[in-house]
């Protein structure tokens, strides 16, 4: 499979992105609808694509991912009121997240694996930053997606069972310490299934890109736009875990280079 694979990326590599482009653009489309109803607890199946403000269910030609919201000039075709410019800012981003899973990982297993979960830590991030909160059944979609994964390469088990353990552990201990003003339970269980995807050896480097990323431009956000105190960590974790689910030993050995260990 692997070699039929390779003479696809081959022949037409060229062809491989824009399909890998326009599927996930296809999937952000999805993804928008995750974002705007799980918070609601409405259903992400059953109930029509309609406009939020009227109600208007949307016929096809309103919903085609990307080239909809730029015909419709960013309004409802019924109501006319404003379509946030989030449908194609989300959809356009997956898009580009996909290829750029392709370019990293190559046309593989592990690459569509990976670009869903990005996908998944996406809606994750918008959620988190929207609610403070982190529904429970995204976090099962990175869990099985990283069980998923253990299938496919049973030989980091034990890093990949080391990994959901030890971040838990961690994350269990600060909020038992701190009484959970410093992480919530939605972190917990969030670093629980990204660690059984990644592993314990890349964990650490996703846990200190989270920490340091969320620090400064959380600090730089409370002082220029007047933020309070509390932070939304869950972006800054799935930022944390997809950069070390793409570059994750490369990132480990130039971290080990730094201090010397390497």
């Amino acid at each position: 499979m692997k070699q039929a694979l390779d003479l696809i990326m081959e022949t037409a590599p060229w062809l491989v992105y824009i399909i890998t482009f326009l599927f996930g653009v296809a999937v952000g489309s999805f993804l928008n609808v995750c974002i705007y109803r799980i918070p609601k607890h409405e259903s992400i199946v059953t109930v029509p694509s309609h406009c939020m403000s009227c109600g208007k269910k949307l016929h096809w030609y309103e919903l085609i991912p990307l080239f909809s919201w730029l015909a419709l000039r960013g309004k409802c075709h019924g109501c006319k009121a404003k379509i946030s410019a989030q449908y194609p800012v989300i959809e356009a981003a997956n898009g580009l997240l996909c290829v750029l899973t392709l370019f990293v990982k190559g046309l593989s297993v592990d690459m569509v694996l990976t670009a869903a979960l990005g996908s998944v830590l996406l809606v994750i991030s918008i959620i988190d930053a929207r609610t403070k909160e982190i529904p429970f059944p995204l976090v099962i979609a990175v869990g099985v997606l990283g069980a998923i994964r253990l299938v496919f390469y049973h030989e980091h088990w034990l890093n990949s069972i080391l990994g959901a353990v030890v971040m838990g552990a961690l994350f269990l201990i600060i909020i038992v310490v701190t009484g959970g003003k410093a992480l919530g339970g939605g972190d917990f269980k969030l670093v629980i299934a990204a660690g059984l995807f990644v592993g314990l050896k890349n964990c650490v480097i996703a846990l200190f890109l989270a920490s340091f990323f969320g620090s400064v431009i959380h600090l730089t956000l409370m002082k220029v736009k007047k933020m309070g105190r509390e932070l939304a960590f869950g972006p800054y974790l799935s930022f944390g875990f997809f950069t070390v689910a793409l570059w994750g030993d490369k990132l480990f050995d130039f971290y080990l280079n730094i201090i010397g260990i390497k």
